[in-house]
């Protein structure tokens, strides 16, 4: 137990801190909606599924589009602040035009402007908070930042149960714009730029194999892995399809969150002492199982219990795997490596995403995550060829 304190201590930086605390503020406001957002969609702006899916879709692909050219910008430019900035604060704007949408068309404008945001700050936030951790503590760092943005996740969808009840869904989108200025207040103010970080290569496609080949053989599997994974409305649709109530379902979102962040350190920590893939696997497997079981549940004490097992699945992969990748790729090619993960995986997730729409609406509700299943199960074992594979070369 003291190594463990002991590496959290080493693991989180000044910059990693207020960076969780800035994720957690965003992230409370970004969850004040999204337990929300496909009833909205649905109920109040009578969109049918498939143009949910489509919108999820759009809105990954959206989040993608900036992903790798701020990543390159911000290592070419060697400062990561004024990008990170810049996407927070076209996230905020974005929720004062769906609190005042009426129709899903300008639903889809706000839902996609804020993922721009999310595109354009995402690849330079991770290689701040990689460039403000030593390479031996860089899980714990990411997964402390992981389990801050999921704690905020866990207070957002509680102030939306708690003012349900009184205010209009579209009010809620207005009130979230309030954590997300003091996120930003918090950014601006105690978040500091890392500085004497190396010109990055050109941008151009054939300049990427600098990043090297064990990065691309994971992105390969990881874009596997997304083709399956659709956003996670399908998991909140599907609660209300087995007679899960809107309070409920907030509440289980809530509950989803606590376990992601409360498990999000520790994974962050076991990753640096045996290896983010061997942690990544387990989390494919999790996956794989939980999905299959969302096509089977039909009553609401299923997604009570599996909803948790998300959240550990969750803990086991999205820190864990930017920790791995900082240990892939140089110091001076983090914004770059990142934006081209993210870029794939965004595009990767709206395939996914209007695939499940169209899967629900002409077969079943099951159907999305029986494909989810099946493909976390291949990138799992793939993942693990690779390990054994590594094993007898050495190098990787």
């Amino acid at each position: 137990m003291s190594v463990f304190f002991d590496r959290l201590r080493k693991g989180i930086s000044r910059n990693v801190f207020f960076m969780g605390i800035v994720s957690l503020l965003n992230d409370m406001a970004s969850q004040m909606i999204y337990p929300i957002w496909p009833f909205f969609l649905t109920n109040t702006l009578g969109a049918p599924i498939a143009v949910v899916g489509l919108i999820e879709g759009i809105a990954q692909a959206s989040a993608s589009i900036f992903n790798v050219l701020s990543g390159w910008l911000s290592d070419s430019l060697g400062r990561r602040k004024p990008f990170v900035t810049m996407g927070y604060s076209l996230s905020v704007l974005s929720k004062a035009l769906l609190g005042l949408a009426g129709s899903w068309h300008t639903a889809l404008a706000g839902r996609t402007s804020d993922r721009f945001g999310k595109g354009i700050r995402t690849a330079a936030r991770d290689a701040l908070i990689a460039e403000s951790s030593s390479s031996k503590n860089r899980g714990v760092a990411f997964g402390f930042h992981r389990g801050m943005d999921s704690l905020g996740a866990v207070v957002g969808p509680l102030i939306t149960f708690a003012v349900l009840a009184r205010v209009p869904l579209q009010t809620i989108f207005l009130l979230a714009i309030i954590p997300g200025i003091l996120s930003i207040g918090i950014l601006v103010t105690l978040v500091r730029e890392v500085r004497s970080i190396p010109v990055a290569p050109a941008l151009r496609v054939s300049s990427w194999r600098f990043l090297g080949k064990p990065f691309f053989v994971f992105l390969i599997i990881n874009t596997l892995f997304a083709l399956g994974n659709s956003s996670d409305v399908f998991i909140i649709l599907r609660t209300q399809a087995v007679g899960l109530s809107l309070p409920r379902i907030i509440l289980l979102y809530a509950f989803f969150n606590a376990t992601y962040s409360l498990f999000s350190v520790p994974a962050g920590a076991v990753s640096d002492r045996i290896g983010p893939r061997r942690v990544m696997i387990v989390g494919f497997l999790l996956f794989s199982l939980v999905y299959f079981a969302f096509g089977f549940a039909s009553t609401p004490v299923w997604f009570w219990l599996l909803l948790p097992l998300y959240g550990l699945y969750m803990a086991f992969t999205e820190g864990v795997s930017k920790a791995y990748i900082a240990n892939l790729v140089p110091q001076s090619a983090l914004g770059t490596a990142y934006g081209v993960y993210q870029v794939t995986m965004g595009l990767a997730n709206f395939v996914a995403s209007f695939g499940a729409g169209l899967l629900w609406t002409h077969f079943s509700s099951s159907a999305p995550f029986f494909v989810g299943s099946f493909t976390a199960l291949i990138a799992a074992l793939l993942l693990l060829l690779v390990e054994q594979k590594s094993k007898r070369d050495v190098r990787w």
